[in-house]
């Protein structure tokens, strides 16, 4: 009598663990989303002085394309539970040939998409380790989803051809790592888009070089009244403007008031919350519960996230002229 070898377990249960892992990292990754889609703070623990999960938010790197990166890891994510749950839907005895036939197809497309989402996350761990120099536990827990999804793929079922995954592997991880530096390639630029006549410029800036523990990186724009009256009115108000030299969007904020308004900002209104930058204030910033920069603290309410001059004008008082030069 002639046993059936029996089929292991991790082959049985392969698929369905492959679309809960992915379908962690979607709601992980579609969390992150909608706080960054909606300029919320994602929660996450943190201590004034060290980088946390929203200073990568807030960093060059969290968008691409003008889209939260985010996004992109969730449709990432979905795609794979799509295609992990796929052949699960197609009845075996009825259609055993196309189940069979879709089940191949699905397992080529899990590899590259695994494979794929392991290299990119590599990247990004990189990228947290030596140029944003922050702790995020989404970013590590998408890192050990990708690259659980890469090992399920590869022992959930068996492969008559090793070679396969080898080559899959080094084709699919150069187009990802190419495509990958191509698309960041541009991070370290700063953009300043002119206006049309009588009408304030459009910034933009993405971190360019290691900013400075005394300053950041240089304010490259300039000043008029209104960003010098504004800047006045706000120390005199006593708002402040919770921030750190590392900040991108810190930067941004100083670009929008220009040099001189921000030399008011910075002497008046500005609390440095980074650990090793010029005169930090780390008690301040832990009082007052921090979880992102810029904040601004104006009247006893925070304001998260770069603000336009407009909207500080209208929270703060100030009735002074709004001619403002800049927006973000």
């Amino acid at each position: 009598m002639i046993r059936r070898r029996s089929t292991p377990w991790i082959h049985r249960w392969s698929r369905p663990l492959i679309a809960a892992i992915a379908g962690c990292g979607a709601l992980t990754t579609g969390y992150l989303t909608i706080e960054k889609l909606t300029g919320n703070s994602a929660a996450c623990v943190a201590q004034a002085g060290v980088k946390g999960c929203n200073d990568v938010l807030s960093s060059a790197w969290a968008t691409v394309f003008g889209q939260p990166l985010a996004l992109f890891g969730f449709l990432a994510y979905t795609s794979m539970v799509v295609l992990a749950l796929a052949p699960l839907a197609v009845n075996r005895e009825q259609n055993k040939q196309p189940r069979s036939n879709l089940e191949n197809l699905t397992w080529l497309l899990l590899l590259a998409g695994a494979i794929a989402m392991s290299v990119f996350s590599g990247y990004l761990m990189y990228l947290l380790a030596f140029q944003i120099k922050a702790t995020c536990p989404y970013c590590i827990g998408s890192a050990l989803f990708s690259l659980s999804l890469l090992v399920l793929t590869i022992i959930g079922r068996t492969w008559e051809d090793i070679g396969q995954i080898f080559f899959t592997a080094i084709i699919v991880g150069m187009v990802t790592l190419i495509s990958t530096l191509g698309v960041y390639a541009g991070v370290n630029q700063s953009d300043v888009t002119p206006g049309t006549s009588g009408q304030p410029t459009k910034i933009t800036f993405t971190s360019k070089g290691d900013p400075n523990p005394a300053f950041g990186w240089e304010v490259t724009t300039t000043s008029g009244e209104a960003e010098i009256a504004l800047a006045r009115h706000l120390a005199k108000v006593g708002a402040k403007e919770y921030s750190a030299y590392w900040c991108p969007h810190c930067h941004e904020q100083k670009l929008l008031f220009g040099k001189e308004a921000e030399e008011i900002i910075n002497n008046d209104v500005k609390v440095e919350c980074a650990a090793d930058g010029l005169k930090a204030q780390i008690e301040l910033c832990k009082a007052a519960k921090i979880e992102g920069f810029p904040t601004w603290m104006i009247n006893g309410k925070n304001y998260s996230g770069v603000q336009n001059l407009e909207e500080l004008a209208k929270v703060s008082g100030y009735t002074g002229p709004r001619n403002f030069k800049y927006f973000k």
